[in-house]
């Protein structure tokens, strides 16, 4: 099914609802045609094109280019094995990923996953978010998303280098300071980039700008752990002046215990909110009265050090539930921070019937679709993933501006970049909506990051 014809058909017609739905619902058929089976880049593709095809049926430039064509098939899908031995002398093979969406707007940027989830349909979807989300940043940033079915828990330091020693002995050659730029995510923090970094220099030999997350000694930006988190939580701020609303005494869930849950929940404290869960796999810590930045301090100590929050729960003054997500405790704002398609619709009805009036997606995707339509419906106000957690890629950005003029910024000088960017993407996001209303943000943000993509996508000519 050739799906601009459907699209182009309908150009006369952009104000008839009926015409809209038809253009959904077609390009709906010709995306699933094409990615049978995708199930996660397929949804992160229809909440874009619902609030993006009526623009595209008014521009004959944005139809003649097939821009929504090009924009959900990647530049290039790169697939390779990686063969590793681990510390008992067992040969383990794992697959690695890189998918290259689009470099419209500048080298290929986004972050590498280590998880057994990682497969190429998830890696797609980050990507196509990934490109939306760079666009907002107003960087020149390009997207991309790779990783590989490598499992970190439960290895040791020396397994996890001689995987990213194997990794990059093939990831190097599709990568660098001006072609694609890969940072971290999921199972990939600084220690394991310090690994990827060393073994791309080894094999380079040159010493460039070619991942980011490094360690402020090695090249990287101060504040780079902490972005995600703290980005977050500064868009949530903005997104709180829209009701005239404090942070101040707010009760905050947060799930994950990783960078982004730890470093948001450090900054909401800083805030002056109460937040009062972290979480992972096993279950939730639970602190009625909130946790203080010394107890979020502590769990990033014994993080490092391999404890898990249940064992550390007594010591936090914590309770622990396990089994248990957070959304099942009364709070004001949520965060989920941990991974896509958390909050499944019970969870949302659990959230809404808890008084929650607001959830920053901290993490990529985390809300299934049908807890998107049940917070909708509560009229919980949502501060859509590809803009509050754009922290992270633009001190990313920062990063790799400071690597190619062979400077160091200041901690104070990225945070003040850092906020002005979470502020600029929120005001994006408002100016595309159409409305004052903070529930309309995913509109926003999806129109706003399309209309600077598309217009370099046109730019460019048939490439």
């Amino acid at each position: 099914m050739e799906i601009d014809t459907h699209v182009k058909s309908m150009e006369n017609k952009q104000n008839n609802p009926d015409s809209v739905t038809s253009g959904i619902n077609a390009f709906d058929d010709w995306l699933k045609g094409r990615n049978p089976n995708q199930t996660d880049f397929q949804h992160a593709v229809q909440s874009v094109v619902k609030d993006v095809l009526p623009i595209v049926q008014k521009d004959e430039r944005l139809l003649s280019s097939k821009v929504l064509q090009r924009l959900t098939e990647p530049d290039r899908i790169v697939s390779f094995r990686v063969v590793w031995e681990d510390d008992e002398n067992e040969i383990n093979v794992n697959r690695g990923y890189r998918v290259q969406h689009t470099n419209a707007l500048g080298p290929y940027k986004g972050g590498l996953r280590f998880s057994p989830e990682v497969n190429a349909d998830v890696l797609k979807f980050l990507a196509f978010e990934q490109a939306f989300k760079n666009s907002l940043t107003g960087l020149d940033l390009g997207a991309g998303k790779g990783g590989a079915d490598f499992d970190p828990r439960g290895r040791s330091d020396r397994e996890i280098m001689r995987f990213c020693q194997a990794f990059m002995t093939e990831l190097y050659r599709h990568i660098g300071p001006e072609a694609d730029v890969p940072a971290g995510d999921i199972g990939v923090g600084e220690r394991e980039i310090g690994y990827l970094f060393g073994q791309y220099r080894r094999i380079s030999k040159t010493f460039s700008g070619t991942l980011t997350g490094k360690r402020p000694m090695a090249g990287g930006s101060e504040l780079r752990t902490e972005a995600t988190g703290f980005g977050a939580v500064y868009f949530l701020c903005h997104m709180l002046t829209l009701g005239n609303v404090e942070i101040e005494g707010k009760r905050v869930a947060i799930s994950g215990a990783g960078n982004v849950a730890l470093h948001a929940a450090q900054k909401a404290v800083q805030l002056d909110a109460n937040v009062i869960t972290l979480s992972n796999r096993a279950g939730t810590l639970y602190h009625a009265d909130g946790l203080s930045e010394q107890a979020i301090q502590q769990a990033k100590t014994s993080r490092a050090q391999g404890s898990t929050l249940e064992e550390i729960a007594d010591d936090l003054g914590a309770e622990w539930f396990a089994d248990k997500k957070p959304w099942t405790r009364e709070c004001d704002i949520a965060i989920p921070s941990a991974t896509q398609n958390e909050v499944n619709a019970g969870d949302a009805k659990s959230l809404a019937d808890g008084r929650c009036g607001y959830l920053i997606e901290a993490a990529n995707k985390p809300l299934t679709e049908d807890a998107e339509g049940v917070l909708a419906e509560a009229g919980v106000a949502v501060g859509p993933g590809k803009a509050a957690n754009a922290g992270g890629v633009a001190v990313s950005g920062f990063e790799m501006a400071q690597n190619r003029l062979g400077i160091s910024w200041s901690r104070d000088r990225v945070d003040d970049q850092l906020r002005e960017t979470m502020k600029r993407i929120f005001v994006a996001c408002v100016e595309h909506s159409d409305s004052d209303d903070a529930q309309d943000l995913r509109r926003g943000a999806n129109i706003a990051g399309f209309r600077r993509l598309a217009d370099a996508l046109v730019s460019s000519g048939a490439v």
